[in-house]
């Protein structure tokens, strides 16, 4: 019966919340889409720079990054380690594309990118990835990530 009732509850949530997308470039966005992907374009400069305390400010205290596929890091301290630890990589991140959607107070980023770095034993590192990042509009108006998980195209490689 409840799978019955599941088309339903979308269709309903769908026609509840205004919801706005932006797939392309040039596509015009909204004011909340335009500061979310101001935040993790803050967020990406900072970790590339080594601004661990702006790369922190950019996630609500209890947020969820998955540094490793499937493996949630949430506690603040383990989280600033683990950006210190990749930051020494010197990272530099592009990305081919970004996309938001924005539903009420939620939105969800995605964004293929590639990154390049150095290891600690000096040898190029290069990886590439889909991101997906939660974040949630808190009540002074910013945007701040929820969960972020730059490993979103794991699933479809199994």
């Amino acid at each position: 019966m409840l799978k019955h009732l599941l088309p339903l509850a979308i269709a309903a949530a769908t026609v509840a919340l205004p919801i706005t997308t932006h797939a392309q470039q040039g596509e015009p966005m909204t004011k909340d889409q335009r500061d979310v992907l101001a935040v993790v374009e803050r967020m990406t400069s900072a970790f590339q720079q080594g601004d661990i305390d702006q790369v922190m400010a950019s996630y609500e205290t209890s947020a969820a990054v998955l540094f490793e596929p499937g493996t949630p890091v949430s506690e603040p301290a383990a989280l600033r380690q683990m950006f210190e630890a990749f930051s020494a990589m010197s990272p530099n991140f592009t990305y081919s594309g970004h996309e938001v959607v924005v539903a009420g107070d939620v939105a969800v980023h995605f964004a293929p990118w590639t990154m390049t770095g150095t290891s600690p034993e000096g040898q190029k590192i290069e990886q590439n990835g889909l991101s997906v990042a939660v974040m949630r509009k808190q009540p002074d108006g910013r945007w701040l990530m929820v969960i972020d998980n730059p490993h979103g195209q794991r699933l479809m490689q199994n």
